[in-house]
């Protein structure tokens, strides 16, 4: 069962964050949100409340999946956590799978991620300059980066995760599950 972190921060948009744990649940994925604020409750950027699985400083294992949700302040959080930035670099390196949705793809391009690949994000968190091709489709793929647009895209970005980790049959069979398409 493939290992999952989903980094939450207060001020994180809770239908990215939520969307993407849920779905991947679903799909039978092992799924832990990850408190970097110190403490397990956090609250996002809409004022709900949540309690994540674990606090950053207990992470011990190497997850197949890194996902940052997007959101502000939640993003800036993310994007000034040294120990994030240095476990983000540490997957990026090996080749592993990390993914963002909506201003949280900045984080990605802050790092040096995006550069020469195709990328997407919430208008205006990342531009041509900052990756090989700015893409305005729901969900971007290159290579093991995979970046999103949006609340409105949650969906199909848990979707393709799914499919990119698992199988287009597994992600195929969720999305019939909810309705879907």
């Amino acid at each position: 069962m493939s290992l999952v972190y989903v980094f939450c921060a207060d001020g994180f948009e809770e239908v990215e964050g939520l969307t993407a744990v849920d779905l991947l649940r679903r799909a039978e994925f092992d799924v832990k949100t990850v408190s970097i604020m110190g403490r397990k409750t956090v609250t996002g950027s809409h004022q709900i409340t949540i309690e994540t699985d674990i606090l950053f400083e207990d992470l011990q294992e190497t997850a197949d999946l890194l996902v940052l949700p997007g959101g502000l302040p939640g993003t800036d959080y993310l994007r000034e956590h040294e120990g994030l930035a240095e476990l983000l670099k540490k997957q990026y390196q090996n080749n592993g799978w990390i993914a963002a949705i909506c201003a949280a793809p900045s984080v990605f391009a802050g790092l040096g991620f995006l550069e020469n690949r195709k990328a997407t994000s919430y208008p205006g968190c990342v531009d041509s300059s900052q990756c090989g091709s700015y893409v305005e489709e729901p969900v971007a793929v290159d290579g093991h980066v995979v970046t999103s647009r949006g609340v409105g895209t949650a969906i199909a970005f848990a979707l393709q995760l799914i499919e990119e980790l698992k199988s287009k049959e597994k992600a195929d069979q969720i999305a019939s599950s909810i309705l879907y398409r």
